[in-house]
């Protein structure tokens, strides 16, 4: 019964992803029009898959009204954002993501429309960020909505919340299989995935897909010769080593510049409202020297692609979008780091292929999905929705090689820096995932039921779920004659490092401590002779009253 009705939710979610992504493009295009065209005279190179021109207009003032342009969308954004919704800004996905982990998937439902408009007002006045962070707030937004207006459990709501990010994706991008994978993997840093929402999402984003087919084409997003990636030189396989390599240390400058910015800005005095406006005008500025940093810069990158634009000009693009997409999007600016995340890879595959004198599409196209891959800790998503956006379906060899090189590379010489990739929200796996803690404390419950009756004594009537919510909040249960239930984190300096609780759960202190199960990793056990504590590990025990203060030595709260 359960999966029929979550099977009729994610074509609905695919079908309200397709007329959000579809709303976000008409909304974008107006304040494209209304704030770059109309007021700054400009108009940069779009995607011809999308009907945008081939080449750049200035108008008559030159470029002198477009940070008056940029300035302008941030302040109007600065105020939507303040007094609506704060949760709308910055790159969007963040908040999904910590949404999935700590709220139970919990959005507020007015975030769709303000992310919606402030998103469009970014863009479109030429800030530099992307579609993907607003389009996966706002249909995750309505995965949320959706579950809470008809009564879903918080584990529903968190499944619904990422299949409507899937959906909305999918339709933007026009890449069913990456967006599916890319909301199952971004929540975590390590190399997991929420595999239980697969089919869910994966179903939402081909409906979602399928129904934007209809209205904007089902060509790829980019247009790409179709002869490319046949190498038959193993000495050109050495140059997309090289591109990994780059990549990765790429992929540990954008997260560290970005959130250095960011912080920066948040310390700066004055209301809240005005930094967005700030951030515009630095952007603005920028582009009077280098005008492709404007916007999400595809027409840019299709260009890359055609290899018409300088090595010396990529190189130059590389930075200035680096940092221009840090002022926009780290002043509080709507937008995604996306798009910034594929120029700036479609610039260094450049880079690569004039160094290399070879065609620039296949490195152009590596890039892109190399500097997103290690940046964002998505490898697999990464691989799968550049393909798709751009058809390069026979680079996925050395785009493969690429993508890993670039993880490795920014997961080893990131692991000892503050910001270690582009969304804030990810943990490092499932066992660290709040979102989980419930289902684990559940199954330790469940253990200490079956050693039989009167274990709980007095709740043992009480329902499962009461317990879990008390213990999730850290706060003990209390057991008949001054016992407690409670759950805790061995500390590395604990007397139970190394020490086996017998089968009973017994054994361990002396005082009375009972332990009813552990979780390692992902990984929940009852108490045995051969499974021995180790520090970190997570334990749920029970407690004489008199041994309480003691255990404070032992195990941190969890």
């Amino acid at each position: 019964m359960r999966q029929r009705r979550l099977i009729a939710d994610s074509i609905l979610l695919g079908v309200a992803g397709a007329a959000a992504a579809q709303i976000f493009t008409l909304l974008l295009r107006g304040a494209n029009f209304l704030f770059l065209r109309a007021l700054a005279g400009y108009q940069a190179p779009g995607l011809p898959t999308e009907g945008g021109p081939q080449s750049e207009h200035i108008g008559q003032h030159g470029l002198w009204l477009v940070p008056v342009a940029t300035t302008l969308g941030g302040c109007l954004v600065g105020l939507l954002v303040e007094y609506l919704a704060p949760e709308a800004e910055g790159h969007g996905t963040d908040t999904v993501v910590r949404a999935f982990h700590r709220t139970d998937g919990a959005l507020r439902a007015r975030i769709a429309p303000v992310k919606l408009l402030a998103s469009a007002i970014t863009i479109g006045s030429g800030g530099s960020a992307g579609r993907e962070g607003p389009i996966a707030l706002v249909t995750a937004g309505l995965g949320s909505w959706y579950a809470t207006a008809t009564g879903r459990s918080g584990r529903d709501r968190r499944l619904l919340l990422l299949t409507g990010m899937a959906a909305g994706l999918s339709a933007i991008f026009r890449s069913p299989v990456g967006t599916a994978i890319m909301a199952i993997e971004v929540l975590y840093s390590d190399m997991e995935f929420e595999a239980g929402a697969l089919f869910y999402t994966l179903l939402a984003s081909i409906v979602a897909y399928a129904l934007n087919g209809f209205v904007a084409g089902w060509e790829p997003l980019f247009r790409v010769a179709p002869n490319i990636g046949h190498f038959s030189n193993p000495v050109d396989y050495g140059w997309f080593i090289g591109l990994g390599l780059a990549a990765g240390v790429v992929g540990v400058a954008f997260p560290a510049v970005f959130y250095r910015v960011r912080d920066q800005f948040r310390r700066l005095p004055g209301p809240a409202w005005i930094r967005p406006g700030a951030g515009g005008l630095l952007t603005g500025m920028i582009a009077l020297a280098v005008p492709q940093v404007i916007g999400g810069g595809y027409g840019w990158i299709q260009q890359a692609i055609d290899g018409r634009l300088a090595g010396d000009v990529l190189l130059v693009l590389i930075v200035a979008k680096l940092v221009a997409t840090s002022f926009t999007v780290g002043s509080g600016g709507s937008g995604g780091v996306f798009a910034p995340s594929l120029y700036i890879g479609a610039m260094l595959g450049g880079v690569c292929a004039a160094l290399a004198h070879q065609a620039p599409a296949s490195f152009v196209i590596v890039g892109m999905a190399a500097v997103f891959a290690g940046a964002a800790h998505v490898p697999i998503a990464s691989l799968m929705m550049v393909t798709e956006m751009t058809g390069g379906y026979t680079l996925l060899v050395p785009a493969a090689l690429a993508v890993l090189l670039s993880y490795l590379v920014q997961t080893r010489l990131s692991e000892r820096l503050r910001y270690r990739s582009l969304y804030e929200g990810q943990v490092a796996s499932r066992a660290d995932s709040p979102a989980h803690h419930a289902q684990h404390l559940a199954i330790a419950l469940r253990l200490l039921r079956e050693r039989g009756p009167g274990e709980l004594g007095d709740l043992a009537a009480a329902g499962a779920i009461d317990i879990v919510s008390l213990l999730r909040t850290g706060v003990p249960v209390e057991l008949p004659d001054g016992r407690r239930l409670m759950v805790g984190v061995v500390r590395p300096d604990s007397r139970w490092v190394d020490r086996a609780a017998l089968p009973d759960g017994s054994g361990l202190d002396g005082a009375g401590t009972r332990l009813v199960a552990i979780l390692r990793g992902e990984h929940l056990t009852a108490p045995s002779p051969s499974a021995t504590l180790q520090p970190g590990d997570r334990v749920v025990y029970i407690a004489n009253s008199d041994a309480i203060d003691e255990l404070r030595a032992e195990v941190d709260p969890w």
